[in-house]
């Protein structure tokens, strides 16, 4: 079987739009009947997803996999960087732990997870008819030139031609894409093979002079000006966009108030992406040092570094508010590094995760957690234990390296099914008033999630909602997806870019 058509998209710089371009170039392959796949020979993320055979790779791989149309592959992300600290990262190299290093060791050593790299780029290639290669950052970042993996040194391993984007609601959209034409060798310039420019607002026809002036300098065709997308339902790659954060409040009195801590290490917040499309849910993610708002449910989200961001919480305020809400009957739920923050102790002997080796976690849940060297990550359906507003299964997935045991009077609230075998997840006490569990995704599961806000609005006293109008996430995901692909297929020489692809130019 021939490899692959590939085709790569790289950007002037990070958070230009790559992933949601590729997302949408996925899409637009397989509506126009080809099999197509996602790659990012390395990415860096705290926000992932665990594959059906229990890898771990970036998200944004697992979104663009799910708009392709096809199972999520840790071939699609061979190499995933989970900063824990800023100078460190746990390094994953075909969805298992390899190392922790920090970013001197990691940047000496990279180099030698090439083959890795290309090994999965060409065993994806051999089942599809196109490949839609992501980049990292920018191609021009001089000091990262020697030892690079993910941009030109892997279009020109991969043959890949090259579209640069660049982000114009920035400013500086000419200079940045001039400016990183310039800094490329003249090899690396035969792989670019026409330019983009994301993100626009107004009128195209203001931007005529300066997209003639580039594509001049340049000498390089446009192939596109994708206008801004606002609130299309994408799945965001790695970070908690900050326009979230600082969101204007909508409170109404009969509004279910849902208030989340931004950790300095927040991970897989997209668990609570169904809550902020949620019908009669105000969901704030709440700025450093900003204080809790009279909320109906507190969550502790996901950590890639339990410990130190429990000793943020501290430092903020937090805990003591925490403790303050659950003496007042606020509900509190803890997911993964959260719910190891509601329990008793949180013990790292080997120093996994951090140096302290046993810190008090909140004492709220009597649960004990330990640090183990080996990574939980799989695929998993859990049947509920005794739950007062929910009885059935859910789906999710597992990553974490604690293992957390009851300590006390309090009881697991499913039973998970991990590898053929069965196990205890999670805790509640107070009639589920408080509870904590592993599994992300969980609110991805629609009948849970209704079940839950309407058992957390009739415990504070508001209206519960039927369930004629549940939102289905994941029908609503494929229809954000179709929306995607139209606009940027609207906005782009379509005969261009199936010429690239074909390498007809």
């Amino acid at each position: 079987m021939p490899f692959a058509k590939p085709i790569m998209i790289q950007g002037t710089a990070s958070h230009v739009g790559k992933s949601v371009l590729v997302t949408a170039l996925c899409r637009i392959f397989a509506q126009d009947g080809y099999r197509v796949a996602p790659f990012k020979s390395q990415n860096m993320a705290l926000n992932s997803f665990v594959t059906a055979a229990g890898g771990e790779i970036g998200r944004a791989q697992a979104v663009q996999a799910e708009a392709a149309g096809i199972a999520p592959s840790t071939l699609m992300n061979p190499i995933l960087l989970k900063p824990t600290s800023d100078l460190g990262a746990q390094v994953i190299v075909n969805g298992r732990v390899s190392t922790n290093m920090s970013a001197i060791e990691y940047h000496t050593h990279k180099k030698r997870l090439e083959k890795e790299a290309i090994a999965a780029y060409r065993q994806l290639a051999d089942n599809y008819d196109v490949i839609v290669i992501e980049g990292a950052g920018s191609p021009a970042e001089i000091n990262l030139k020697e030892h690079d993996i993910v941009n030109m040194r892997m279009a020109q391993l991969a043959d890949a031609p090259v579209i640069i984007t660049g982000d114009i609601d920035k400013g500086g959209v000419f200079a940045s894409l001039i400016g990183t034409w310039e800094l490329l060798t003249p090899v690396e310039r035969e792989q670019v093979k026409a330019l983009h420019i994301n993100k626009f607002r107004g009128d195209v026809n203001i931007l005529r002079p300066g997209l003639d002036f580039l594509t001049g300098r340049v000498g390089r065709p446009l192939l596109g000006v994708t206008p801004y997308i606002r609130d299309i339902g994408i799945q965001e790659e790695d970070s908690l966009p900050i326009d979230r954060i600082n969101r204007g409040h909508k409170s109404q009195p009969a509004l279910l108030r849902v208030q989340i801590p931004t950790l300095p290490h927040l991970s897989n917040f997209t668990d609570f992406d169904p809550l902020e499309k949620e019908e009669g849910v105000e969901l704030r993610y709440l700025k450093p040092g900003e204080s809790f708002d009279w909320p109906d449910l507190i969550i502790l989200p996901g950590t890639k570094n339990t410990s130190a961001d429990f000793r943020y919480l501290q430092e903020m305020g937090y805990t003591q508010q925490i403790e303050r809400y659950a003496r007042e009957g606020i509900f509190i739920l803890g997911i993964c590094g959260g719910y190891q923050m509601l329990g008793e102790k949180i013990l790292d002997p080997a120093g996994v995760e951090s140096t302290c080796g046993e810190i008090a976690g909140l004492g709220l849940l009597p649960v004990v957690t330990c640090f183990a060297e080996d990574k939980v990550t799989a695929q998993v359906t859990a049947q509920s234990l005794n739950l007062p507003f929910y009885q059935g299964t859910v789906t999710g997935y597992e990553i974490h390296m604690g293992r957390s045991q009851i300590s006390g009077q309090c009881f697991p609230i499913f039973v998970v099914e991990r590898d053929g075998d069965k196990h205890p997840d999670g805790a509640g006490i107070l009639n589920y008033r408080i509870m904590g569990t592993y599994l992300h995704g969980l609110f991805d599961n629609d009948a849970y999630r209704r079940s839950y806000l309407n058992f957390v609005r009739q415990g504070r006293g508001k209206p519960v909602l039927d369930d004629q109008a549940q939102l289905a996430v994941y029908q609503k995901r494929q229809e954000a997806y179709d929306r995607l692909a139209k606009i940027v297929r609207d906005s782009l020489d379509m005969r261009l870019l199936y010429a690239i692809l074909n390498k007809i130019i």
